[in-house]
């Protein structure tokens, strides 16, 4: 069919009262946001001559990749405008510095064991890479920050998380660490892995049709907080990764890429307390103290239960 079948002026009165615009009650905001959404999703129906077997095929789609949209949220760019649009909101607030944000991504699982500076995060099951990661919270100033919260994820050696596909001990690679009074916090871990979209899923169904991969570099997540700061989410990603510049989900920053130092000498192995080389890295984070009338950094979404 032709393109630009229908007036923008008709457009815009079918999304108004379709969103309840024209009918008392209901939330308002809610109904501002759907007649701005409908409006768009109507115009590029008509711009691009979208026609009914591919508004259906996508209809079907949506209701078929429900199990998968926190895959795609990450993959179609939009966790990471988020993140974009909150960088913006703060530089605009007077406020930068500190550590890179990076996305949450699908896999966080509140309750996780609390520890008190140090932790072994992985139950010993998996003989990756020994991973060995320690360093300080420290505020802009370069002061440390004592007592924050660090809670820390991530995958196995087969890019898995525990909750998430092949069963794992119950908080296996999760942790929350309370930093000491110096902001100091260490931990014990193995190598992760990078992980993809699930193969033959729908996820990766609609990263291929776009001529793209759906594949995330090995990566480390991280939310730190403590009492009068901004909470920072963000994570590290492993240098040397295949997909280290290249991940579907856009986490990447230049910033998070700490060097990764190869322990082979004998003396430091035993200083350690292990018996075969190991990695270890060493990284700081810095926090912004808050402040009154700035875009808040908590985020309210769901998660996946422990239970």
């Amino acid at each position: 069919m032709p393109t630009n079948l229908i007036s923008k002026d008709k457009i815009r009165d079918l999304a108004d009262t379709a969103a309840g615009l024209k009918t008392p009650g209901g939330n308002p905001r809610l109904k501002t946001v759907m007649a701005r959404l409908l409006n768009d999703l109507f115009v590029a129906i008509d711009d691009l001559d979208i026609s009914m077997d591919e508004v259906w095929a996508a209809v079907g789609y949506l209701t078929k990749a429900a199990p998968e949209y926190g895959l795609i949220v990450p993959g179609i760019g939009l966790e990471r405008f988020l993140d974009m649009r909150l960088d913006e909101a703060e530089h605009r607030a007077g406020l930068s510095g500190g550590t890179p944000r990076a996305i949450e991504g699908p896999l966080y699982v509140a309750g996780a064991p609390v520890s008190q500076y140090e932790a072994r995060l992985d139950d010993g099951s998996d003989n990756g890479e020994v991973l060995l990661m320690e360093g300080q919270v420290r505020d802009l100033d370069g002061a440390p920050v004592p007592h924050a919260a660090i809670e820390v994820w991530h995958a196995n050696t087969m890019g898995n998380y525990s909750f998430f596909g092949p069963p794992q001990t119950p908080f296996n690679l999760r942790r929350k660490i309370v930093t000491d009074a110096r902001g100091r916090y260490r931990f014990r871990s193995i190598m992760p892995s990078g992980y993809g979209c699930p193969p033959g899923s729908t996820s990766e169904g609609l990263m291929h049709a776009m001529g793209r991969h759906g594949m995330r570099p090995a990566h480390v997540h991280f939310f730190v907080e403590a009492p009068g700061y901004r909470k920072l989410t963000t994570q590290i990603n492993i240098d040397g990764d295949q997909y280290l510049h290249d991940d579907f989900a856009f986490g990447t920053r230049d910033d998070l890429i700490p060097p990764v130092e190869r322990v082979t000498e004998a003396s430091q192995i035993r200083e350690a307390g292990l018996n075969a080389p190991f990695a270890r890295i060493k990284f700081d984070f810095r926090v912004i103290k808050e402040v009154t009338g700035a875009p808040s950094t908590v985020v309210h979404r769901e998660h996946a239960s422990a239970a």
